[in-house]
């Protein structure tokens, strides 16, 4: 007898729903609830210094992590910390936040702005527990700035850039304030309570001890976020001398200590995953691990072959170390190197739309959901990426800005910003990647940073490029050429005028910068000797 339409319409609607269930179930955990995620931030993370790009420095855990996940070679980052970490939070470029200008200064009363809709936030919209262990870095000036009241549920850590990994002191900040005893004040936090207590312990101990109560302490039928920003391996300089010991052959006391920094942050991250093990958690865990931006060879860093530092444009400051792993990925795609283009502020809908099955409708977003990419290695969506546009750093003002020689930050002086014409000039420091073509405009970096540095272990000189001091633009193309030795900028001038056409286009819709200029109402001596809110 012949199947009535009724019951061959209900068996394809069950065959679908399988399917659903099916492919839902990459994603989900075995309770049916979205999987964990734990994502693992290092700070000025240098590319050459993980292991598994044939470093002279050992990072054994990460490397097994990675050869286990997908390791991601075309992904960026910002050059400084404050831009990548906005991006991360919020999905948006820096040039619609206003934060397109350096990082944000302990003194400075600024934020991330206060109407944008952060991860963590839309993580608890899917039922995520939301913690964050490490460094903030967004701003603290008034209490609404602060983690608790930006999505997370614990926050345990510090709130400025830098800091002593012993004492958990910071000095005054730059550039206008130098007298460092005067501006000296703790900056650690156990969510709203100031952390005494843990003067005198190794910050990275301190945070991997934290990260592993809050994982033995979670309840498992709750989707978790830890957030784990680390100190690691940003200055000062700092490291227990068995750590350093493994590297004494390198015959150069920075680069030991910095190698041991690293060897500090490997052994963490292990740990973690070891807690997540025994806390039956990790088979439903996606972990992520990227730096914020390159290495900063000046202290110790180290980006070879790419070209650059941090705080330039070059690849050397934005072409990051990134890898995503666990069990949750497919077994087809553990184990592969993605070549897809993809940026620090994807993570955004990635976490939220791919993972955690939520929603970004309504935001005004300038990233892509790369889960499909990640798990099935289908074409990335991003087809473009706008490294930045920051009108304050123009190489026709060079007497209009003040330069720190012990940060490389370039300001304005007196709060005096230049004016910008309203069209875009290339006078401007930005830079611009579309498909293959990067295009870089201004000044991209300073002196030596536009240069090449070879791991200080091999004793060789750094290799510094001749360029015309009148020159405006470089253009390269990166699949071809990934260290940015041979600038086509004169060979293909259609293709400059064109990516000039795009920095132009996304010039007229950022927005004026935030970057305010400090104030002695955050003078830790007027707070207790206490770095925090003051407004």
């Amino acid at each position: 007898m012949a199947m009535s339409k009724v019951n061959q319409w209900r068996m394809l609607v069950e065959a679908l729903a399988v399917a659903l269930l099916i492919s839902t179930s990459l994603i989900k955990g075995a309770a049916g609830k979205p999987p964990h995620i734990v994502f693992i931030v290092a700070d000025d993370y240098g590319w050459f210094d993980i292991g598994y790009h044939n470093s002279t420095i050992k990072t054994p855990i990460l490397d097994q992590l990675a050869s286990q996940g997908v390791k991601l070679e075309n992904y960026y980052v910002q050059p400084i910390c404050s831009p990548s970490r906005s991006q991360l939070m919020t999905g948006r470029y820096q040039i619609h936040t206003g934060l397109q200008h350096f990082v944000i200064i302990a003194p400075q009363p600024n934020c991330l702005p206060l109407n944008e809709t952060t991860l963590p936030q839309k993580l608890k919209e899917s039922g995520y527990a939301t913690h964050l262990v490490g460094k903030w870095h967004l701003g603290f000036y008034k209490n609404e700035c602060m983690p608790l009241q930006r999505g997370f549920d614990s926050s345990f850590g510090y709130l400025s850039g830098m800091q002593d990994y012993w004492t958990h002191f910071r000095h005054g900040s730059f550039p206008n304030f130098k007298d460092g005893n005067h501006w000296l004040g703790i900056d650690f936090r156990d969510n709203d309570r100031v952390a005494w207590e843990y003067t005198g312990n190794y910050s990275q101990f301190v945070f991997t001890e934290r990260a592993q109560r809050v994982i033995q302490q979670h309840n498992p039928n709750q989707p978790l976020f830890l957030y784990l920003p680390l100190q690691s391996v940003h200055g000062p300089l700092q490291v227990p001398d068995k750590y350093r010991k493994p590297y004494a052959h390198f015959h150069n006391e920075n680069r030991e200590i910095y190698a041991g920094m690293v060897a500090t942050m490997d052994e963490a991250v292990g740990k973690i995953v070891d807690s997540l093990k025994a806390a039956g958690l990790w088979e439903d865990t996606v972990l992520v691990f990227t730096t914020d931006n390159g290495g900063t060879p000046h202290a110790a860093g180290n980006n070879w072959p790419l070209r650059g530092t941090k705080n330039t444009l070059w690849e050397g400051g934005v072409h990051g170390n990134g890898f995503i792993t666990g069990p949750v990925i497919p077994a087809k795609m553990q184990g592969t190197v993605s070549k897809h283009f993809m940026h620090i502020s994807d993570w955004f809908p990635t976490l939220i739309e791919g993972v955690a099955g939520g929603s970004t409708a309504g935001l005004a977003l300038d990233s892509y959901n790369m889960w499909d990419s990640i798990t099935k290695g289908t074409p990335s969506p991003r087809k473009e990426l706008l490294h930045n546009i920051d009108p304050l750093i123009r190489a026709d003002h060079p007497l209009g800005y003040g330069i720190d020689e012990e940060t490389d930050m370039i300001y304005p002086l007196s709060g005096v910003y230049p004016k910008v014409a309203a069209n875009f000039s290339t006078y401007i420091r930005a830079a611009i990647r579309v498909g293959d073509w990067k295009l870089l405009t201004g000044r991209p970096g300073r002196d030596g940073r536009n240069s090449w540095y070879p791991p200080p272990e091999w004793n060789m000189t750094s290799i510094t490029p001749l360029t015309p001091a009148e020159k405006l633009t470089w253009l390269f193309n990166i699949a071809e050429d990934p260290c940015e030795k041979n600038d086509l900028s004169d060979k293909h001038p259609e293709v400059v005028a064109d990516l000039v056409g795009r920095l132009e286009a996304y010039y007229k819709t950022s927005v004026p910068v935030r970057f305010p200029n400090e104030t002695v109402k955050a003078n830790p001596a007027t707070h207790f000797g206490v770095w925090g809110p003051w407004e």
